[in-house]
């Protein structure tokens, strides 16, 4: 922070009046937390009509111009198109304040945008958008919402008319993720419920020490299938920690991510993920506590431990994409309480959904050092663990402590170097 601080300052100094230079730099030299600057001064309103872009925008611009602070929606619903945080400024919402995103995607003017394991030119900005923001918090015990069931309707209707619904393009129509958080680090989102998303939820790429504590990330239970609502998208990201959330989706509630294709590995822009931590949530909904994929390919030292599963997913997903080297090593979950009639505890077999066949000898990929450990409760099955045939090295899987009453307690292995299974006890539903 006194980085930026001394360099806005020194600008200040250069382009504006002496009085106001002594002015400028008596307000800079409040800490980062002291100025609090609510929206509605530069004129937004809380009609949840309006569309507040220009306002909230200008209150963003003004707080930095002043040297960072924090950016305050208080409560009431504002409605928004894509917003750009920037470099010294954090945001708090408020209890029952709700910053809405409009459905009117020309609030979302495409640009160069990270999505899906690479760049795409021309695609829909998030609602919240940082890029090189160092020390951001985005906290409070409001609402970040995509109002995103009138998109969802649209994508389901485009998707089932298409000729070949399942090659139906993901990024077909205009989706607006809730917040993309690029290139910063020590960031903080805290105490924020992100709520119908139009597509991810919380987007990192290539950020370090990221802290996301007490957030929620919900859809309607009235609504099926909310395409693409993905809880915690975790980019080619190192430390990142995920503590104390909540998740009710119908995606991956947390997934790891990278890049994809037979020269993933050769991708400067997609280091690896390397330290996720996850503990202390409740996975409540969705398709995969913890997935790694569809796009990934170096995922290593991750820890999911003291969690609960209530929800009939899948516990631990690796995806093992035919057109993609990938290195999943180093992966522990442990002290796992599941609740379900449903589920699956763990699944690491082959995934083509949109891999791009190739005349080419496969990629080589492999899976190695994961384990399960002190996994309790009920569930559905046990599982299945499979390589993608002559492309993929399964090494040591490693499962201990297991007591789990499962409706299906085999667990189907095939093509593992070293499976161990250590204390563990998968009891049919009805064994008592």
């Amino acid at each position: 922070m006194a980085c930026h601080t001394r360099r806005s300052l020194a600008l200040l100094l250069l382009t504006v009046p002496l009085g106001a230079s002594l002015r400028a730099s008596l307000a800079l030299a409040a800490p980062r937390s002291a100025r609090r600057v609510p929206i509605t001064r530069s004129g937004a309103v809380a009609d949840g009509r309006t569309i507040n872009t220009a306002a909230i925008q200008r209150t963003i611009d003004e707080v930095a111009r002043l040297g960072g602070g924090t950016v305050v929606v208080p409560a009431g619903v504002f409605v928004s198109g894509a917003l750009f945080l920037k470099p010294g400024v954090d945001l708090h919402l408020e209890r029952d304040a709700v910053l809405r995103c409009t459905t009117q995607m020309e609030n979302f003017p495409p640009r160069r945008t990270r999505i899906e394991g690479h760049f795409e030119e021309h695609f829909t900005p998030a609602l919240l958008n940082a890029a090189n923001c160092d020390g951001l918090k985005i906290t409070g015990e409001g609402t970040l919402d995509g109002a995103g069931r009138p998109i969802w309707d649209m994508f389901w209707k485009l998707r089932n008319a298409a000729p070949v619904p399942d090659e139906f393009p993901n990024l077909s129509i205009p989706r607006a993720r809730l917040a993309l958080i690029e290139g910063s680090r020590n960031v903080t989102i805290e105490g924020v419920t992100f709520r119908d998303s139009q597509f991810w939820n919380l987007h990192l790429y290539d950020c370090e020490d990221v802290l996301v504590r007490a957030a929620r990330f919900e859809v309607p239970d009235d609504y099926a299938q909310a395409p693409s609502t993905d809880g915690v998208d975790v980019d080619s990201c190192r430390r990142v920690t995920i503590e104390g959330c909540y998740f009710s989706v119908t995606d991956d509630c947390v997934a790891a991510k990278g890049s994809k294709g037979p020269q993933a590995l050769e991708d400067a822009s997609s280091p690896p993920v390397d330290g996720l931590h996850i503990r202390d949530c409740h996975f409540r909904r969705g398709h995969h506590a913890l997935a790694c994929g569809s796009e990934a390919t170096i995922v290593r030292n991750v820890t999911m431990e003291r969690c609960r599963v209530t929800g009939d997913m899948v516990l631990l997903r690796l995806k093992l994409r035919p057109d993609t080297p990938q290195d999943y090593r180093g992966i522990a979950l442990r002290d796992i309480v599941l609740d379900s009639g449903g589920g699956t505890i763990v699944s690491i077999e082959p995934w083509s959904q949109y891999a791009r066949p190739s005349d080419d000898a496969p990629p080589r990929s492999q899976v190695d050092a994961i384990a399960l450990e002190r996994i309790t409760g009920r569930f559905g099955a046990f599982g299945t663990i499979r390589p993608n045939p002559g492309q993929t090295r399964i090494g040591t899987v490693v499962l201990r402590d297991f007591d789990v009453r499962l409706a299906d307690p085999e667990l189907h292995a095939t093509g593992v170097d070293d499976l161990r299974r250590v204390r563990v006890t998968a009891r049919p539903v009805d064994a008592g």
